[in-house]
């Protein structure tokens, strides 16, 4: 079953959104080779999925980190358990077998699931800091009465 990007998954963050749908579609990609039974195509998606993912992660983790998001540390933690799981799907699907089926599933529901509990538990403060920070860039920005009395 092809995964669907909808609001319901969208955490408010537009640059986070869109790598999470960018995540989406290789989820589907690898759903795509699996139905084609094409063993590289899988590999090459995995290939670009853990190393999207890993981009991904880190770029969250900053966002959260810069935001004094107090379960940061706990959302790392659970990132890595997950870059670990991946990978050892990944090694395995390299070494020959068939996990296609146990890491579509684990793919879909680990995604929707962190994405609906665990990054819209952070959503809040991130985009508080990140209008927050657009604030004072744009005063800076302003003319000198802004400047002045900013």
């Amino acid at each position: 079953m092809t995964l669907r990007w909808g609001p319901e998954l969208e955490i408010g963050i537009s640059v986070i959104d869109s790598q999470h749908e960018r995540i989406v579609e290789y989820i589907n990609k690898a759903e795509h080779s699996h139905q084609h039974h094409s063993q590289n195509e899988l590999l090459e998606v995995l290939d670009e999925l853990v190393d999207y993912t890993l981009s991904h992660f880190a770029f969250e983790e900053t966002l959260m980190e810069e935001a004094g998001y107090p379960f940061c540390k706990a959302h790392k933690k659970v990132h890595a358990l997950f870059t670990r799981r991946v990978s050892g799907y990944h090694d395995r699907a390299k070494a020959g077998e068939d996990v296609t089926e146990e890491l579509m599933h684990t793919l879909k529901s680990w995604l929707v699931n962190h994405i609906k509990h665990d990054d819209r538990d952070y959503s809040g403060a991130v985009r508080a800091n990140m209008n927050e920070a657009t604030k004072r860039a744009k005063a800076r920005k302003g003319g000198w009465m802004t400047r002045l009395f900013g």
